[in-house]
């Protein structure tokens, strides 16, 4: 079963009934493009691969897509945030990759899951740990994927373990959904409760915040008046 389409079928039922409209505006995405993405990235695994050069191919829905909405999402991002997510994709990139070479990739007995799923478990907690915004968590997750899927297909290739080499295919795009939503949920998850911890506290105690905000004009007043004597 492709779990990664099947995943993707219901995010897009929840996007089309509109239940997932504030997570959409913190990724600044409206319903309509997210969409476009989801419905391009179902409909992409099932698209012929596109030739790169030589024996080597992409995946439409498992590497194609991905790559260009995190590139759009990117592009809604500030300076230091892009830093921060760029970062990100490092750290878990790195850490997916040594999980690789430490868990074997093909399913066992001894694993209660494949183990595709739990690299792709372990880079959406690293991804939002590390990326921390919703933008920043779901790039990381996504890419982290894609990019040691290369790596990967690069080494099998020197190591002449294969011949043809198809990025974002078969499992790895299940893979690249469930690590890039993970992240993200987590990171909804974890900002909303602080949100609501912080209106909670706002309201039960509300002279002291406009209070202590008061105090903090004041002495920013107080600050800017001294200097504006100093000057004079």
């Amino acid at each position: 079963m492709n779990y990664g389409v099947v995943f993707l079928l219901a995010i897009a039922i929840v996007v089309y009934l509109g239940l997932a409209q504030r997570a959409l505006d913190r990724l600044r995405l409206n319903d309509r493009t997210a969409l476009l993405f989801l419905v391009a990235m179902i409909i992409g695994t099932y698209l012929p691969d596109i030739p790169l050069g030589g024996d080597i191919s992409i995946n439409l829905g498992g590497g194609v897509i991905p790559i260009v909405l995190a590139v759009y999402l990117w592009s809604k991002c500030d300076r230091s945030e892009i830093n921060r997510s760029v970062i990100a994709v490092i750290v878990t990139s790195v850490v997916v990759y040594a999980t690789m070479k430490i868990m074997p990739l093909e399913p066992t007995y001894n694993f209660f899951l494949d183990p595709l799923y739990i690299i792709a478990l372990l880079s959406g907690l690293v991804a939002y740990a590390s990326g921390r915004t919703r933008r920043g968590s779901f790039i990381a997750g996504s890419m982290a994927i894609v990019i040691n899927d290369l790596v990967a297909q690069v080494e099998n290739i020197f190591a002449g373990a294969v011949s043809t080499v198809t990025i974002g295919g078969a499992g790895v795009f299940d893979a690249v959904v469930i690590s890039g939503f993970i992240a993200l949920g987590l990171a909804e998850f974890v900002g909303e409760t602080i949100e609501r911890i912080n209106l909670e506290v706002f309201t039960e105690h509300p002279a002291e915040n406009i209070n202590q905000d008061k105090q903090e004009t004041g002495e920013d007043n107080l600050s800017a008046e001294g200097d504006s004597h100093a000057e004079e």
